[in-house]
């Protein structure tokens, strides 16, 4: 699947583009109400783990329903913001490499599961993979982090959480 490259390369390149970013760039929230890039990449962290769950959950159940998550109150709940950039950073990466280690094990012709997300009409497991690493491409960007040499090859239109 040509998606599982795009998360490998991202994980190959990004970590070390994250750590150039300067202490008082990660800390800076936009606006009051915004996420700062600490609180963004923590939910690129969130968003890693509701993510292996289905990845996970959709080779071994017949269609489940996986709930959502309330982004802002997970983001509010890990403190991301008085977490260590490093921390975050190495946790971005531990946990996305658990989440290609599930990807990777899919049969080629598991990719068609479907699954249900948050009341969603199915979706394919192919799909939920393309836009997990689509969202994260959209939030690295957000960031301030260059991905635009990393090729993308997913299907969906829009990144979700």
């Amino acid at each position: 699947m040509p998606t599982l490259n795009s998360l490998r390369d991202l994980l190959a390149r990004v970590p070390d583009r994250l750590l150039w970013l300067s202490a008082d760039a990660v800390d800076r929230k936009p606006t009051p109400s915004a996420w700062s890039p600490k609180e963004e990449l923590g939910h690129l962290l969130d968003s890693a783990a509701n993510n292996h769950q289905r990845i996970v959950r959709a080779q071994l159940e017949d269609k489940p329903a996986m709930p959502g998550y309330e982004q802002n109150r997970w983001v509010s709940l890990h403190a991301y913001q008085r977490r260590d950039w490093g921390e975050l950073i190495r946790s971005w990466r531990a946990l996305n490499e658990q989440l290609l280690a599930a990807a990777e094990a899919v049969p080629e012709a598991a990719w068609s599961r479907t699954l249900a997300v948050a009341g969603s009409e199915p979706l394919t497991l192919e799909f939920v993979f393309d836009d997990y690493v689509a969202h994260m491409m959209h939030h690295l960007r957000h960031i301030g982090i260059e991905v635009d040499d990393i090729r993308l090859h997913a299907t969906s239109a829009a990144p979700t959480a």
